[in-house]
């Protein structure tokens, strides 16, 4: 039997995972038998790793972005946001040129003690969300009201007409075309 010498590398310190650099065939075999999806789930994963933390420890933050429902019913604007945690005066609505923005900044702090044990977190964050009026909005009539968490606005805009026409589906002939 013949011998075999194993060299094990060492794994690279930068935190970034070897393998994306590998020269990996991404085409086996046919292009049309490529599938998109798990083409793009590796490159994500594969991005993941190398852009995430270097280590367990790192810091990991995330935005927040508060739910937002809008839409349009009997002649208003509606939006509606839940901003849990916040409370009214760190709120702000404006409309500036057509563009509704709420902003705002939410602080929670909570404090758990117990015997032999105290607890203590804070978070602070920004929240900004816009959202694109209607034409013929009427922003000089605009309300807005705060309660338990939830912010509800509302516009008046003009009824707009219905654009919608009805096509009739047929079974088994051919489309006919403006050209024949």
């Amino acid at each position: 039997m013949a011998d075999v010498n194993v060299i094990k590398q060492p794994k690279p310190k930068t935190g970034v995972p070897a393998r994306l650099f590998e020269r990996v065939p991404l085409f086996e075999g046919s292009l049309f038998d490529v599938n998109p999806f798990a083409l793009m789930r590796r490159f994500t994963e594969d991005m993941d790793k190398a852009l995430g933390p270097v280590s367990e420890e790192a810091p990991q933050f995330s935005a927040w972005r508060p739910v937002v429902e809008v839409k349009e019913e009997k002649g208003k604007f509606l939006v509606k946001a839940d901003l849990p945690g916040v409370e009214k005066k760190d709120v702000k609505v404006t409309v500036t040129d057509g563009v509704l923005t709420v902003e705002g900044e939410r602080k929670q702090e909570t404090e758990e003690k117990r015997e032999g044990y105290f607890h203590s977190e804070r978070s602070y964050g920004r929240f900004f969300r816009s959202i694109q009026l209607p034409e013929g909005a009427k922003a000089d009539q605009a309300s807005a009201q705060f309660a338990n968490g939830v912010l509800e606005i509302a516009l008046p805009v003009p009824e707009a007409q219905q654009r919608r026409q009805d096509i009739p589906v047929t079974e088994g002939a051919k489309v006919k075309t403006a050209a024949g």
